[in-house]
């Protein structure tokens, strides 16, 4: 669980805690492992209500590939996770324009992370891997 391009102020305090994986799906691009703070982003008003919080250290999921709501906090995003589309869907091609890490067609069997939940999201192979912390 190193820090990648995009490092956040996310720090999990006492020792390393056990990930496991709950999704996977298609790298857009090869990137380290990031950490941050799962938040379902289903409206624009998701996207609002961030904007005045702030992303930074989020992990965005998202329905839809062709979604253009978070274009006004992409920057500031740790990573992405979609549950359609390809790397040349929207979403994937404006990830690798920021270097956002994100993860398309990505299928959650036991059902998605809880939100505000701590994930991680690994695009290190093309296969990319979501894990919660255990």
């Amino acid at each position: 669980m190193g820090g990648g391009p995009r490092p956040t102020n996310l720090t999990m305090r006492g020792s390393v805690r056990a990930m496991t994986q709950v999704g996977s799906g298609t790298s857009v691009f090869t990137a380290t492992p990031v950490l941050g703070i799962w938040r379902m982003m289903n409206t624009p008003d998701d996207v609002l209500a961030l904007m005045d919080a702030g992303a930074e250290g989020v992990v965005a999921g998202v329905q839809d590939a062709g979604a253009t709501f978070l274009a006004p906090i992409f920057d500031e995003l740790t990573a992405v996770v979609c549950m359609s589309g390809t790397p040349s869907s929207h979403i994937g091609i404006v990830s690798r324009e920021y270097q956002v890490p994100c993860i398309m067609a990505t299928e959650f069997p036991t059902g998605l992370p809880a939100e505000g939940a701590v994930v991680e999201v690994d695009c290190s192979e093309d296969v990319g891997v979501v894990r919660v912390s255990a």
